[in-house]
């Protein structure tokens, strides 16, 4: 699936880690009650 820029993000479930305790984040928890910015980094703790 290829996104353009505008586009609504499609639905996702990852795992985070929140104060040392695993969750699961799912975007669809956050949609419709508050504003949400994604970013991507793609290199992040990767050595270089």
């Amino acid at each position: 699936m290829s996104l353009k820029v505008g586009d609504p993000a499609p639905d996702f479930d990852l795992p985070a880690v929140v104060s040392s305790e695993t969750h699961r984040l799912r975007l669809g928890d956050y949609l419709g009650n508050q504003n949400i910015v994604i970013t991507f980094h793609p290199l992040d703790w990767t050595p270089t």
